[in-house]
Formats: C-alpha cells, structure tokens, sequence
C-alpha cells in the first residue's frame, strides 16, 4: 500500500505510516497539478487544511481507498464525490479535547484574574494593583453549553476549582452527568439565568448560530463572563458587544470569531475582552496525537478493518443493504422530524419493527434514525459507523424490538422517546417500498407526506384556527401545498402540519404562535 502526505504533519504520524505500509511519500510542495497528476499511484492520501481535495483530484486517485484528515473539520474534502467513488473519509475529532479543554479553561481563569491586562500595564512600567481586582473561581457557578468531549474535560478540570457546575446537552443523560460531578438543566436559559461564568462548547449549526442574542444575555446575571473557544457565530457578537460595554456582561474570553481574523471586529477595542487568535488545538501535543490518530485509522482503513472517525461510510454489507435501503431516508427523517418538533434532552429510544420489517436486519436502520436525530444540533458528519457511538458517550439508551404482527400498515416503525418530560412517539411507514407516511405524531395518528418544508402546531381545535393560520401565511406570500390534521375529540388538542412552498421566518412563526387557540409551533425541514 502506498500513503501520500500532502501536507506537514507530526513526524509521529509519519513513523507510524512508515513502519505499517509500503510506501508513506511525504510531499508538501505539490500545486494543484501535480497532486492531479501522481494521485493516482496512491491507496490512501493525508492532508491537514491545506491541500484542497477537490472532486477532479479524487476521480483521479483510480486506487483511492481512504482519505484521512489530520483534524477535526473537512471542508477542504469533497465528501459526496469520495462517497459516491466509495473512498473512505476520515478525521480525528478526538486528538485536540485535551488542548480545546485546557484552553478554555486557561482564558476562564485570565478573564476572571484581569490578567493580560494586568501584564500589559506592568510591561509599560505601571503598579497598579488596584486598577485589576478579579474574582474568585471557587464556588461560583460554571455553565457550560455542550457536555460532549471537551465540555466533560472542562467539568472534570473545573471541579478542582471548587466550582458547582451546571450542563446543558440534550444528548447526556443524567446518570452520565452525575458521574462528572455536574448537574444537567433541562434548557440552556437555565444555564443563561444561574451561571457566574458560561463555556460554549458546541458545533455551529443552523439551530446553534447566534445561539446567544441579546435576548439571552438579558436574561443573564448581572456581571456575567462568558467564554467562547469553541466556534465562531455561537454568539452574536453585536450583541455581546452592547452587553460588554453596558456592564451586564463582566468580560468576554473570545478564541473564535465568525468572521476570521476578526481585525476589524469592534470586540478588540474593549478593555473587558480578552482574546487569542484560535489556539484551542495550537499545541504540540494536539498536533502528535491528530497526526497519530489519522495514522491508525488510515492504516486500518487500507487493511479492511473497522474505523471509528469515518465521516462518510456506512458500515452495511451489499446483501443487507438491498433489504434495508428502502427504509433508510424513512428513519432518518423520522429522527429529523423528531428533534425539530420535540428536541429536549434524550434518554432512552425504543424503535419497533412491525410487519414484514421485522425480517431484515434492523441495526442499520436504527443508526439511520440515530443520524436523523443527532444531525439536527450536532454537525453535519454524524454517520453509521459515529452514530452509535455518539449516542453511548451520552448514555442513551438504545432498544429494539420486532414483530411480525402489524395492523393497518404492510410495516411499521414507532419510535418511543423517552424524555424528563415523559414519552413521546413518532412513528412513519412506506407504501409501495418508496413513498413516505408520517402516521403519528405525539398522540395523534394522522397521515403526512413529508416535504422540504413543513410547518407544525398543535392547537385547540375551534372553527376558524386553520383558517387564521393559513390567512396569516398567505399575507405573507407562504403558499400552503398540502394539509392534514389529527385530533383526538372535538375541542380538544389536535395537531396541525402544512406543507408549505418556502421558509417560514422566525419572525412569522413567532406572529403565528400568538394566534388564539394556537399552542406550539415549529418550523421542520428536510433534505428531500
């Protein structure tokens, strides 16, 4: 096997290449015409952020069998061309937590002691003890956003500061949060109300992006400090800004910025922002055991064995996948449709399998559902092979059961979630193996056909609510493509979902929630 390194990586990556393949040719100079025209010689290709593995670049590599990313993100990949061509994508999502941890902590304590201001002033020959008056950390209250890999190191470390900890992460369970000695609130504005300092420590996605806006640093207490070293965009910065210079936020200990380098950003003129030009993984440390860790799963991508940190591949045989696939994109959007309507912290999941699914093997589509579930607020690069794993590390529980017996439907998926707020139920079937039903929501049995986008709510069933909900859309040039309705006596409860041509604003969805007799509304959509 032959193993091309394109750009620099740890020469602990490279031994180990080295002592388990053929050939590890390390060339960090090649222009985009070269790497086009060697490619083809090599079984596997490692890269950090600088080569740009483009889809001409991976239709050339004829022998490609697995591309590794020294690193977490993979956006210099094309990863639909690599899965279509069937090469494995992999990265190391876990060689930075350490580095991440430990920097976060480092900029709370800096934020909390005044210290690169205090070191600045004493550089320009000033003693002015009194002018740098911080905080204790001991006993205050830390909120972290986020209690997967690094956001557990950051609970383990900011327990030897005496501190009481508070989580939010609607993937850990309780038991998971007790053994790191933290408590775990139902809702992130439970952590924006009680917390001394907050600590992000999440992906940026849709439904995370500005996750913090005015609204809830006002709900804040008085003299906050928050830290940022996780992405850039979680925070609206102009918010955060008008919040640091008012005072309702103490001081702000920024690694990320939504736009980087942030030389323009109003954030750098404040003497209460502290601020590192995203060095949450810049140690030699991080750098060995990146290198290391693509290193193995490369290796043991080229040898035929499992791998861990593949974002791309599911791990299904030929025979299994022709049983399954017709019902793959039925889980995944039952696992979308799920956590867009209901979120909240998961503990357990119990899938049933009824009818004639009950004879195939339901493990993949299990994982599919699971892909559904986690896409909605972890990253994009949640797969069969990470999903599984994803889910054990927050300690939800996973149950499946089949059955032959099914009534009204050839097959039947019902999936139980089990919440603090209880059990909910989403289930979905297949007519003619390809056209997907929505067939319960909540206790309600209805029949939907999902679309791109889709708007949801549950009411109180009166004359005139649908007709109010449909003029208020059309006022603002929403056009409804289909209906349906469940409820479950007349008066009572009922659920709405309208198919709808556009996106619904969140201004207007906030307009609709208002409207009497309405009682919750979402937003869902899906990659149809």
């Amino acid at each position: 096997m032959k193993v091309l390194i394109s750009d620099p990586l740890s020469s602990e990556g490279i031994d180990y290449l080295r002592q388990n393949v053929e050939t590890a040719d390390v060339r960090t100079d090649l222009s985009a015409e070269e790497l086009l025209a060697i490619i083809g010689e090599y079984d596997a290709l490692v890269v950090r952020s600088g080569t740009k593995v483009t889809a001409e670049v991976i239709e050339a590599g004829n022998k490609l069998k697995v591309i590794g990313r020294a690193g977490v993100g993979v956006d210099n990949i094309d990863v639909e061309k690599a899965t279509e061509k069937g090469i494995v994508v992999i990265n190391a999502p876990e060689g930075n937590t350490i580095s991440a941890a430990e920097h976060a902590l480092a900029m709370l304590a800096s934020l909390a002691r005044n210290i690169p201001r205090a070191h600045y002033s004493l550089k320009n020959r000033e003693w002015k003890r009194s002018s740098f008056m911080g905080v204790e950390l001991y006993k205050k209250t830390l909120g972290i956003v986020g209690l997967g890999r690094i956001g557990s190191e950051v609970a383990k470390r900011a327990r030897s500061f005496g501190m009481n900890i508070l989580a939010y992460d609607p993937y850990i369970s309780s038991e998971r949060a007790r053994k790191l000695g933290v408590k775990l609130e139902e809702e992130p504005e439970e952590i924006y109300r009680q917390a001394d300092f907050i600590t992000l420590h999440i992906p940026k996605t849709s439904s995370t992006y500005h996750m913090i806006d005015a609204e809830q640093l006002a709900m804040m207490k008085d003299g906050v400090r928050i830290v940022n070293c996780a992405r850039g965009g979680l925070i609206n910065e102009e918010a955060l800004y008008e919040a640091l210079q008012s005072g309702k936020v103490a001081g702000a200990a920024l690694d990320v910025f939504e736009d980087e380098p942030p030389l323009d950003s109003k954030l750098l003129d404040l003497e209460n922002v502290i601020v590192t030009p995203h060095l949450g993984a810049s140690t030699r440390e991080a750098q060995i055991n990146v290198a290391l860790q693509v290193a193995e799963q490369v290796v043991h991508a080229l040898r035929g064995e499992p791998v861990v940190s593949a974002v791309n591949v599911p791990v299904i045989m030929p025979e299994t996948m022709a049983e399954v696939e017709p019902f793959l994109p039925l889980m995944r959007l039952l696992g979308s449709f799920y956590m867009q309507t209901f979120n909240g912290k998961v503990k357990e999941v119990e899938i049933i399998y009824s009818g004639e699914i009950a004879n195939y093997q339901v493990n993949p589509l299990t994982n599919s559902f699971l892909i559904g579930l986690l896409s909605v607020t972890l990253n994009e690069h949640v797969n069969y092979v990470n999903a599984p794993v994803i889910v054990r590390n927050r300690g939800i529980k996973i149950k499946e059961i089949t059955t032959k017996n099914c009534e009204n439907f050839t097959n039947l998926v019902t999936v139980n979630v089990k919440t603090a707020a209880g059990v909910i139920t989403v289930a979905g079937t297949l007519f003619n193996q390809k056209d997907m039903r929505i067939v319960q929501i909540g206790d309600y049995r209805i029949e939907v056909t999902p679309s791109r986008y889709m708007f949801v709510c549950t009411y109180i069933d009166q004359p005139g609510v649908i007709g109010r909900v449909g003029t208020k859309l059309g006022e603002n040039n929403i056009n409804i493509a289909g209906m349906y309705v469940g409820r479950q006596s007349i008066g009572g409860e009922a659920v709405m979902v309208l198919q709808v041509d556009d996106i619904i604003p969140d201004e207007l969805l906030s307009t609709l929630k208002e409207l009497d007799s309405i009682l919750k509304v979402y937003f869902v959509r899906f990659n149809l």
